[in-house]
């Protein structure tokens, strides 16, 4: 099974960058290419989607133990004619020693290049090379990759490489396309109108300045053993839907979540709280995805159908997930920095607001403080924050705690709801997809089914 990870020296150095221009070229080149992203990100997945055609997957240790994350790399890699997986952060970077490019690599026994920014250094580069090389060892780097690297340096570069025995596997020019960041990273694919030339532009660069074809080589090798988890259907007799939000508005949903309901037997209907009046016809469930609302909140509100659609159905009891950005369409209102105030769904009574720094930022470990939709009382699992938002009721049905120690409250949970901040990924814990989907298909057993 052929796969490569492309990593990076720290956050904007170019991963991102180097990853589209390599999964482009490969494309083009007519291969059948499948994509990762290390981590809880969503954005990069949509760029790898656009690229490649096909849905892009996330490998995260922190979320989930060996054995799933090499389980779900076979899974979704194994028809292709190779499976390219991007870093997160710097190449060590992580909680605790998971969560990092590093430990992907290690856990899947997978060759890494680390791709190293050079705007404004010179011979510099190697101590940073020589750093990363003897930082831990073995630490499955296979080579570099030079990103913003004049062509009158390559030459330094290539003997660097060979000085400290690792390779030399190319480099990116100084004047490649960009992609436009915003604080919460790069802007979605669906943002950026010049995509498909930026991409393309990216690709032809990398087939003239990146050694694809020794990528290819050094990316085939023999995968680790591992033993897959057991699923079973918790849907038998009928096949309950799902409504997922799915909009410029709302787009952080991870591949493996829909992948996994449908495994469970769900069927998956997406819908737009923007543009559509009302929710899918006979959903036993909705899934509220995060995305970027506060950028929607004029349009949102004026969808007063939709509002009240949804308001009326988690009201009456339809089994709901509403994460982060969700999380806050259900709110009362949701109020911009500059205090333009749209009023949203109004199921949690309080106020969204934009408070201009990251909160509660990063990996926590979520413990419920009573039973609930998705667990028991006591049951703990795994989940990510990232927004700059809060709230005048976040919950606190759940506590959250840090490996620093520090903890708080939060979540609105109920038996039939999970709505707050925190991000979740079921095959962190396949339990929270499993009562999810049998609570679906009991509320569909009463309101629809016959």
């Amino acid at each position: 099974m052929k796969r490569i990870l492309i990593g990076g020296t720290h956050s904007g150095c170019g991963k991102t960058t180097v990853t589209c221009a390599v999964l482009a070229a490969l494309k083009a080149r007519g291969l059948t290419v499948a994509s990762f992203k290390c981590g809880p990100d969503y954005i990069d997945p949509m760029f790898h989607s656009s690229i490649i055609g096909t849905d892009a997957h996330n490998l995260d240790s922190f979320f989930c133990g060996d054995d799933c994350i090499r389980k779900l790399l076979w899974e979704n890699g194994q028809n292709s004619d190779i499976s390219v997986i991007e870093g997160v952060m710097g190449y060590y970077d992580g909680a605790d020693g998971r969560g990092s490019a590093h430990s992907v690599a290690d856990i899947t026994d997978t060759p890494a290049v680390v791709v190293l920014d050079c705007k404004g250094s010179g011979e510099s580069i190697g101590a940073v090379m020589k750093g990363f090389l003897a930082y831990k060892v073995p630490n499955n780097i296979a080579g570099f990759v030079f990103n913003r690297l004049p062509e009158r340096l390559i030459p330094m570069a290539e003997r660097l490489c060979s000085e400290l025995e690792t390779e030399y596997f190319g480099c990116m020019p100084p004047k490649s396309p960009g992609i436009e960041s915003r604080r919460l990273g790069l802007v979605t694919a669906a943002e950026i109108a010049d995509l498909r030339e930026k991409t393309a532009e990216l690709g032809r660069l990398a087939e003239q300045h990146i050694r694809l074809d020794r990528l290819i080589e050094v990316s085939e090798k023999s995968f680790p053993q591992f033993t897959a988890q057991e699923l079973h259907r918790v849907c038998t007799d009928f096949s309950p839907k799902v409504a997922v939000a799915a909009d410029r508005a709302f787009c952080f949903t991870y591949s493996e979540n829909i992948s996994l309901l449908k495994k469970l037997g769900c069927t998956v209907e997406y819908f737009s709280p923007i543009e559509d009046e009302k929710l899918p016809e006979n959903c036993c469930g909705l899934i509220l995805s995060g995305g970027y609302p506060e950028l929607h909140g004029e349009e949102l509100a004026a969808n007063g159908s939709m509002r009240e659609c949804i308001k009326t159905a988690v009201e009456s009891g339809l089994p709901t997930i509403a994460e982060c950005g969700g999380f806050m369409y259900l709110h009362d209102s949701i109020r911009t920095a500059d205090g333009a105030e749209f009023p949203m769904v109004g199921v949690i009574k309080g106020t969204a607001f934009e408070t201009g720094r990251l909160q509660r930022f990063g990996y926590v470990t979520l413990t419920a403080e009573k039973d609930c939709l998705l667990c028991r009382k006591g049951d703990s699992f795994p989940a990510h924050e990232f927004h700059y938002w809060d709230s005048t009721d976040c919950g606190a049905d759940f506590t959250a705690a840090k490996s620093d120690g520090r903890s708080w409250k939060c979540v609105h949970a109920t038996s039939e709801m999970y709505a707050g901040f925190p991000h979740l990924y079921f095959y962190s814990d396949v339990r929270l997809a499993e009562r999810f989907a049998a609570s679906c298909a009991a509320y569909g057993g009463v309101k629809w089914k016959g």
